[in-house]
């Protein structure tokens, strides 16, 4: 289940084409007769083929085999699924096997069963609507606040980057300095960070030691280790302009289950006085759509 407080911010922020129609004289009439002007005739287009033209049916066939299978969850027998489809036994058999030497089907006992394949592109569509779901909750946000929105996570010992909704008048920080690399000195990571057990964040930090980016950085990894520590659990992040000088920002910390998740934004250092207020109302945001992004937010 995700979280996320709702208490408000401290002060602190990260990186930051009509084609003409030919045309054709018809032939002057012979030289006894009296001349006759035509108009020119336009030369008739080819009729579009139709749609059921350009349909090819061993597609059709087949795609009405894997969509009958996939009502099967205890599988069916080639037969049973050549009578559902009205395709006829000999042509579905050859189908099945096809299906199966590709791995969208596969075999057991005399009974058909959706395959690897079948299962990655279902899988695949999911993914792609779970990160839909936080892209556009990112541009409504975005919109909403006024602010450039970041949406990442800690996955696999990384600082992932995952979306970044901004707009040509306020546009996200430029990465100058590999996001993973300095986690320490941008809000994002330092949000993430702080989400982790203290084994955890050494282990982040001998991978990727604190080094100065701007005069505003932290100066070693034990400054940074006792920043961590008292950070308040589950409560904004802020930084100001430890990663990129003329930058502000702000992150909210998430937590889906075991994973390490955040929501940011950024500002131009000479809107730092709406660096608080944006947090809290991104806050207030994601805590109002947190319940439904749990699952998207874990693409």
């Amino acid at each position: 289940m995700a979280t996320v407080d709702t208490a408000p911010a401290g002060p602190h922020a990260p990186p930051a084409p009509r084609a003409p129609s030919g045309s054709t004289g018809l032939p002057a009439q012979p030289r006894s007769a009296p001349r006759v002007e035509h108009p020119h005739v336009g030369v008739p287009e080819q009729p579009p083929a139709s749609a059921a033209q350009t349909l090819i049916g061993s597609v059709q066939r087949a795609m009405r085999l894997l969509e009958t299978v996939a009502g099967h969850e205890h599988g069916a027998p080639a037969k049973q699924l050549a009578r559902e489809t009205g395709i006829a036994l000999p042509t579905a058999y050859h189908l099945l096997r096809t299906l199966v030497h590709e791995g969208y089907l596969h075999r057991d006992r005399g009974l058909f069963f959706l395959g690897e394949a079948a299962e990655r592109l279902s899988s695949s569509g999911a993914a792609q609507k779970r990160r839909s779901t936080v892209v556009d909750s990112l541009a409504q946000w975005r919109d909403l606040i006024g602010v450039p929105v970041y949406y990442a996570m800690y996955r696999d010992g990384e600082i992932e980057v995952v979306c970044v909704s901004d707009t040509p008048g306020n546009p996200a920080v430029q990465e100058w300095a590999d996001f993973r690399e300095t986690g320490h000195a941008h809000a994002i990571g330092q949000c993430l960070l702080s989400q982790l057990d203290e084994s955890a964040r050494r282990d982040h930090l001998a991978r990727y030691p604190v080094r100065s980016i701007t005069p505003y950085t932290a100066r070693d990894d034990h400054t940074m280790l006792r920043r961590l520590e008292r950070m308040p659990r589950m409560q904004p992040v802020t930084e100001r302009q430890e990663y990129a000088l003329g930058t502000v920002c702000a992150a909210v910390p998430i937590t889906v289950g075991t994973m390490a998740a955040t929501m940011a934004l950024s500002l131009p250092a000479h809107q730092a006085d709406r660096l608080l207020p944006a947090a809290r109302q991104l806050q207030c945001e994601v805590g109002r759509r947190v319940g439904s992004l749990a699952l998207a937010i874990s693409i």
